[in-house]
């Protein structure tokens, strides 16, 4: 078996073992992506300066140039050529200045209080108080970076965890194991005895090509000359596909990024540090030792902080090689079983932490700190036009408008003095969010805050959208069931199956009846407090009791009334009666008994966003239900005053009776 990756065999050293270490076993679960196959590839693949690299594409900047990303009167980035100067993050401007008078200095983008959009100020460094910072262009080019990866891997062996916005990790593990099907057939065969157990055969090379990849050491120099086995070779492959897909980000934007290729997630992370910029370095399994004996164990992931420092403290030692010395039992004994024992583990390089393909965000957040303070809510709601604008600017990014992707909650934080106050609310949800839905909950939460009393001046502003969730294709949402007349039997058009989960079209032959208008018919009427009908209507829950959704001028109000038991209603007279096999409510007709289920699966779908007991589990009268009704709507002209002002009560709870 030949290869232009590999070199011939060599007829020196021989062949050695005459099996391989490893199992046919192993060798399937590489293709499982199993954390617990020896031959398990990881590359973590680390952008180089990537804010720098982000300007010196933009502006055209030669490769050589010593840049600096600016962000007021501090750096945030430093490309390499300016770090020979002795530049580093820490640096302020004038100082970076004077080692390096060639220094080219970019602001970052920033939003310019009153504006719509981020845009590159030239004095925006001068203007801290009416300026706010945007990283938008770098998170555009790290969604551009993401895409080539994916790109650049079969569709169907994709495993790639976005860590941050200028670090990704990869599990090669099946694409490899693909591979070396293909370049050794001789793998694809049963294994003796069919026992998964035997052992493989060697690998048909004693030599492989590396390339220009950095390659760690071996602990002992003459073991270079032992022939590979499959986890070399396995690792080879790996940091071929890396070495393709630095090129090709290379290629596309111009942007040059290092990697490390390992066995596991820590050691992929520490080999991208390893050699930069513009590097690639492998650990093989046989090299993790040497790899990790010189470094100081307070490198590694969540050893740089307290516990680093209570490790220091405990064993009067950084470096991991004096670390190796001190026994798993002494470890436990002084740090606590789970912790002495990952400890043990992670200075040997074992980590079985698994690559999280889920590379959506979980929350956004806008914030700006007011130097000097701001004194007024005129300056406050400027600052939210822009908090809105920014969070819906990357919700685009995200798919809010395909419904793909959208949050579910909104929170305000403010903070006076050594004070902070924070409000949130539900986001409608059963319709395309925009902007100005955002700005005008913004502004909502605000108002409440306001009238607390006390807000000025404010020292800290920030707004943020969370409880990210996909959206739901072919179904209805929410506010759909809560339309009326035409337009309520016009959304009816389709329905949404939940016993087979996919949705079915209304069979033409079927006509809505006029005075069915699907779930309002299980609600009684209810008078408002102006003597007109109010309308029911579903309001999405919030962490505070008064946080109320107003952004069509229309007070959404909580009804809890039961759709199968509602008192005081006549029963309709009927042929025939169709039973809901979820509650025992009797319905006229398949039609009804289809709206009657919709009802429960727009509940359902509630419910779910709620985290609470579906409101039909509560039983309740017509006359409880306009009480309801008109608490919710006495309560929604109310300012939220904290828990107290909340009359409602919670589950076990009870009134006191004052005399």
């Amino acid at each position: 078996m030949s290869s232009p990756r590999f070199q011939a065999s060599s007829p020196v050293h021989g062949t050695g073992r005459r099996k391989s270490q490893f199992t046919y076993r192993q060798l399937g679960l590489l293709s499982s992506y199993s954390i617990s196959s020896p031959l398990r590839v990881i590359a973590h693949i680390d952008l180089d300066a990537f804010y720098a690299q982000c300007e010196m594409v933009r502006l055209g900047i030669a490769d050589d140039q010593p840049l600096a990303v600016q962000q007021w009167q501090g750096l945030i980035a430093v490309n390499y050529p300016a770090r020979s100067f002795g530049i580093g993050r820490h640096c302020t401007i004038t100082d970076a200045k004077k080692l390096c008078p060639k220094l080219i200095s970019q602001h970052v983008a920033t939003w310019k209080e009153g504006d719509e959009k981020w845009a590159y100020h030239d004095d925006a460094a001068s203007h801290i108080g009416t300026h706010k910072v945007s990283l938008d262009p770098y998170r555009l080019q790290s969604r551009k970076i993401l895409a080539i990866i994916k790109e650049s891997l079969p569709p169907n062996m994709q495993k790639v965890e976005k860590a941050s916005v200028d670090e990704v990790f990869v599990d090669l593990s099946e694409h490899v194991h693909s591979i070396l099907l293909e370049r050794f057939p001789e793998l694809a065969n049963p294994p003796p005895y069919d026992d998964p157990t035997e052992k493989l055969p060697l690998p048909p090379v004693t030599a492989l090509d590396w390339q220009a990849d950095a390659l760690v050491d071996l602990e002992d120099a003459e073991a270079e000359v032992d022939d590979p086995d499959w986890d070399d070779v396995a690792i080879l492959i790996g940091s071929e596909i890396v070495r393709d897909v630095r090129a090709q980000i290379r290629q596309k934007l111009g942007y040059t990024c290092s990697a490390g290729i390992a066995g596991n997630k820590m050691l992929s992370k520490l080999g991208s540090g390893h050699k930069k910029p513009n590097q690639q370095t492998v650990i093989r399994n046989r090299a993790v030792q040497r790899f990790l004996s010189d470094m100081k164990f307070t490198k590694i992931r969540n050893l740089g902080g307290k516990l680093g420092d209570e490790v220091v403290s405990t064993f009067h030692t950084e470096a991991i090689k004096d670390l190796l010395l001190v026994p798993v039992e002494q470890m436990k004994l002084k740090l606590g079983d789970d912790t002495g024992v990952w400890l043990y583990n992670t200075i040997r390089g074992i980590d079985s932490s698994e690559v999280n393909s889920r590379t959506q965000i979980k929350s956004m957040l806008s914030a700006k700190s007011f130097r000097p303070s701001i004194n007024n809510q005129e300056q406050a709601v400027k600052w939210l036009r822009i908090f809105a604008a920014d969070i819906f600017s990357r919700l685009v990014e995200e798919g809010v408008l395909e419904n793909k992707r959208r949050p579910k909650t909104i929170n305000l934080h403010h903070r006076q003095g050594g004070q902070t106050r924070s409000r949130q609310s539900s986001i409608p949800q059963g319709r395309i969010l925009d902007e100005a839905t955002l700005f005008e909950l913004a502004k909502n939460l605000l108002n409440q805050i306001i009238q607390e009393g006390r807000v000025w001046p404010c020292a800290n502003l920030s707004l943020s959208v969370g409880g990210f969730e996909d959206g739901i294709t072919g179904n209805k949402g929410i506010g759909a069931f809560l339309l009326k007349g035409d337009e309520a039997r016009e959304s009816r058009g389709t329905y949404r199956d939940s016993s087979v989960g996919v949705s079915t079209h209304e069979r033409p032959e079927k006509k809505r009846r006029v005075d069915n208008p699907g779930i309002q018919r299980f609600f009684p009427k209810k008078e408002s407090s102006s003597g007109g009908d109010a309308e029911a209507g579903f309001e999405e829950s919030s962490n505070d009791d008064n946080d109320v959704a107003d952004t069509d001028k229309t007070k959404i109000r909580t009804v809890e009334a039961s759709p199968n038991r509602i008192e005081n209603q006549p029963k309709p007279i009927t042929d025939y009666m169709e039973l809901c096999t979820r509650c025992d409510a009797r319905l006229e007709g398949a039609e009804a008994l289809q709206s009657h289920l919709d009802w429960h699966l727009a509940k359902d779908l509630q419910d779910e966003e709620r985290g609470r007991h579906t409101f039909a589990r509560h039983h309740s009268t017509g006359t409880r239900g306009q009480k309801t009704a008109a608490a919710s709507s006495s309560s929604s002209k109310k300012p939220a005053r904290g828990n107290s002002s909340s009359s409602k009560l919670e589950h076990g709870q009870s009134k006191l009776k004052f005399g």
